[in-house]
């Protein structure tokens, strides 16, 4: 199963239309998440054109968005159970209060957004995963989204342009 993993689009205000090489993945993938930030819904209609969309809102989406999507989601994927979640908020670090809203849930792997910074790792035996964001990449050095293969567990990797 291939699952592409974007966040932080910000569209239309950091771009107008989604980079190539991120729309040719698309073509092949059973599922999309989104971590939030996603700016209008647009992008939410053009994504499910491609496969099943499993998103939250982050903190710069409005009401529109919010009456389609949830602020954390649970997506089975095989056998494992993966907690998606923007990671906004106060105190503490964006990653931290990521895994601190899946403490009372059993999920194999954490994915958020917020801050913009590809990060892959594991902890306590779940993958932390942030992909980046792929039209708004800040003080990184490159744009980025991750692919989530999933079989006999869950391979995390960011595609990095």
């Amino acid at each position: 199963m291939k699952i592409v993993v974007i966040s932080d689009t910000h569209m239309p205000k950091k771009a107008k239309q989604l980079p190539e090489k991120l729309l040719i993945d698309l073509q092949d993938c059973d599922y999309i998440i989104h971590a939030g930030d996603w700016q209008t819904v647009e992008l939410y209609n053009e994504l499910n054109q491609f496969g099943p969309v499993i998103g939250v809102t982050g903190n710069v989406d409005g009401q529109e968005l919010k009456s389609l999507l949830k602020t954390k989601e649970i997506l089975q994927a095989g056998n494992f159970r993966i907690g998606i979640v923007h990671g906004h908020g106060t105190g503490k670090t964006t990653e931290k209060r990521a895994i601190e809203t899946f403490t009372a849930d059993e999920v194999d792997c954490i994915i958020y957004g917020h801050s913009h910074i590809p990060v892959l790792k594991e902890i306590d035996g779940v993958t932390v995963f942030n992909p980046g964001s792929p039209t708004d990449k800040r003080r990184q050095q490159q744009f980025s989204y991750g692919i989530l293969t999933v079989g006999e567990r869950i391979n995390a990797e960011h595609i990095f342009f």
